[in-house]
């Protein structure tokens, strides 16, 4: 009889530590989950400025170089549309907006503590990144599309491979206008990737914290002699 109070302490202690090794291997698993949202993000955030700055420069050269209707040899036609590269443009200035929030609230210490906003940004940001960069592809392909109206880039590519000596070089806007048009495709399953390892992450802190406070609680209410166990010994004597 006198072993069965020390098999009682055993078995107590064996559950507090199994629960404790359990809230480490979480514990690691959110870290790396949490370096690998961070990353991509970081990597969504670059890849927009690289969007923004490629239209952007396009739509500049556009600017500089068109000239209204009735000039003699015009470099671009009076039938005209910008909007797929205007689309890129704002596409990429919400991600880029949306993104850098993200990552404030996953890297500054003041703001990752407010573990309610830090939560909803780990999903959020990266899903208005994602619905963003689907409507800007959808309206670049439906109107790109057209075989009545030039674009930025239709108008562009059609002329490459003339040599300019000045602005606006369409060769070198057409690669542009390409560059933007194939990373915000990339961008899609990046944004959609990061979405998943938020939501991925929310169940994990969410699992962390209840194990935490199992194992708090066992520590708290438990003792390498838990009462229980000095009652029956009491009885016993």
């Amino acid at each position: 009889m006198s072993n069965e109070p020390k098999n009682i302490t055993q078995t107590s202690d064996f559950e507090v530590d199994s629960d404790d090794l359990h809230s480490v291997s979480h514990a690691r698993l959110l870290k790396v989950v949490d370096a690998a949202r961070v990353s991509l993000t970081a990597l969504a955030l670059l890849v927009g400025i690289t969007i923004l700055g490629t239209s952007a420069d396009a739509l500049a050269v556009y600017d500089a170089t068109h000239v209204p209707a009735g000039f003699m040899l015009p470099l671009w036609p009076d039938a005209f549309d910008l909007r797929p590269t205007v689309a890129l443009v704002v596409g990429s200035s919400i991600l880029i907006i949306v993104n850098i929030v993200s990552l404030l609230f996953s890297r500054v210490q003041s703001l990752r503590g407010q573990t309610l906003i830090h939560n909803s940004l780990a999903v959020a940001a990266p899903s208005i990144g994602l619905v963003a960069s689907i409507i800007a592809m959808t309206f670049f392909y439906s109107i790109n599309a057209s075989i009545t109206v030039d674009t930025l880039q239709s108008w562009s590519c059609r002329w490459s491979d003339v040599v300019m000596m000045t602005r606006p070089h369409f060769g070198t806007i057409c690669k542009q206008s390409k560059a933007g048009l194939y990373l915000s495709i990339l961008l899609i399953p990046i944004e959609a990737l990061i979405v998943g390892m938020g939501a991925y992450q929310m169940i994990l802190e969410r699992n962390v914290g209840k194990t935490s406070r199992v194992v708090m609680e066992q520590r708290k209410s438990g003792s390498p002699v838990p009462s229980s166990v000095r009652d029956v010994e009491g009885n016993q004597h």
